[in-house]
């Protein structure tokens, strides 16, 4: 008999969805696109395209504990193509796009309901289902595939928006979400006992499997978890760590370079860098939160992110703007394993859907004010200063935040080599 061992299937599920949230967190990256773009061909106030992106946000959030609940009654694969074949219409229809009420309805509705209903939380439920080992690795891996996302999509969009406008640029993006419906029927399974395999490394150590049994088998129902510190700590601190993300920077670093004298395809290429450096630290955060105490990396994230966030209105030239990208990009989703890992810890892996997705809802509701307020504070003071600062301080306080979350035991075992 040959010594080459079959390939598990649960990388297959891995690798489908990590594409598959690729391209979601690829299309959020559009605001950044469309911002100015709106603004030269109707005239929109930044604060009304912002309310609009705000909206958008919300949805996305409230989508992460639906979709939680909703692949246990419909099933991932369900989940993966019916998220792409909203985010789809919602792109194709701003091709017609004239008022700013629509711009709510298919931005701000429609596709916020499909990111939503691909957030990162299916993530988690994937390595849960489908992982003993490695766990932590593979929630990182999910967090690096979006910041690819963000490293892809957003230069990608500058291109076809230069080339020939906005219109074209969700068009083809459109046409891209469409395209991955076909692999994800194709390849997406439920459970490993759907191909007759167990989770992958559940049979390489009994000990570790009946530990890792137990911990899957805990639940705590939200009812419960809404009594306990812990929960509103990592809820309030993931809060900020949306604030300072997806809300500010994810919204309004491309407009604000760009008015700071950077051209368009420049100030991309410094966010494509910081995606590609959200990349490495979204993997390394997977690694160490497998092995080190995630509150302490958590807060280490935190703490680096206020520092970046200081130093961003000093930026003035090409390379500034790079050392901020890098430095920030480290840990722009480098929060997502520690999170995910401690609410796994303190509250069962069997909570992780629910709870974890409304942790992830109060993210995203911290993105939805930063990106309001963001267009409010630039068009009331005449830049973000104010905004950057803000997001600066309260990173600090992230940081203190998550100090104080209940020391757990680490799960080193599930995911040993």
């Amino acid at each position: 008999m040959g010594t080459a061992r079959k390939l598990h299937y649960a990388w297959i599920v891995a690798f489908f969805t990590a594409l598959v949230l690729l391209a979601a967190a690829g299309v959020r990256t559009a605001p950044q696109v469309l911002i100015k773009p709106l603004e030269a061909e109707f005239g929109w106030r930044r604060a009304d395209i912002s309310l609009a992106v705000a909206v958008s946000i919300l949805w996305f959030g409230l989508g992460a504990p639906l979709s939680g609940t909703l692949v246990g009654r419909f099933g991932l694969r369900t989940m993966l193509a019916a998220g792409l074949l909203v985010i789809a219409c919602g792109l194709a229809l701003m091709r017609w796009m004239d008022s700013l009420w629509q711009l709510h309805l298919f931005w701000g509705l429609i596709a916020g309901v499909g990111t939503g209903m691909l957030a990162n939380v299916l993530g988690a439920i994937v390595a849960n289902r489908w992982f003993v080992k490695h766990r932590g690795l593979i929630v990182g891996s999910m967090g690096a595939a979006s910041a690819a996302g963000q490293l892809i999509f957003i230069n990608a969009m500058i291109a076809l928006d230069n080339w020939n406008g906005w219109r074209t640029a969700m068009t083809v993006v459109a046409m891209v979400m469409v395209t991955l419906i076909v692999p994800v029927l194709l390849f997406i399974r439920e459970w490993p006992h759907d191909v007759g395999q167990r989770p992958l490394g559940e049979d390489s150590d009994m000990r570790v499997a009946a530990s890792a049994a137990a911990d899957d088998n805990r639940n705590t129902p939200l009812t419960d978890a809404l009594k306990t510190r812990d929960f509103w700590l990592l809820a309030t601190s993931f809060f900020i760590c949306g604030y300072t993300t997806n809300g500010l920077i994810g919204t309004h670093l491309l407009p604000h370079s760009i008015e700071h004298g950077f051209a368009s395809e420049v100030a991309g290429s410094a966010i494509a860098i910081m995606g590609l450096f959200n990349i490495v630290g979204t993997l390394a955060s997977g690694w160490l939160s497998d092995r080190y105490d995630n509150r302490k990396l958590l807060a280490c994230y935190y703490g680096f992110r206020a520092l970046a966030l200081l130093f961003l209105p000093r930026v003035a030239d090409y390379g500034s703007l790079l050392i901020f990208a890098v430095v920030y990009g480290l840990d722009w989703i480098a929060t997502v394993p520690p999170t995910i890992n401690l609410t796994a810890q303190r509250f069962g892996r069997a909570s992780v859907g629910v709870l974890y997705g409304w942790i992830f809802f109060s993210h995203m509701v911290g993105a939805a004010v930063a990106a309001y307020l963001g267009g409010v504070l630039r068009d009331s003071l005449g830049d973000y200063t104010l905004a950057f600062l803000s997001a600066a301080f309260l990173g600090f306080v992230a940081a203190g935040f998550a100090m104080g979350i209940t020391r757990l035991r680490l799960v080193a075992a599930t995911s040993a080599p």
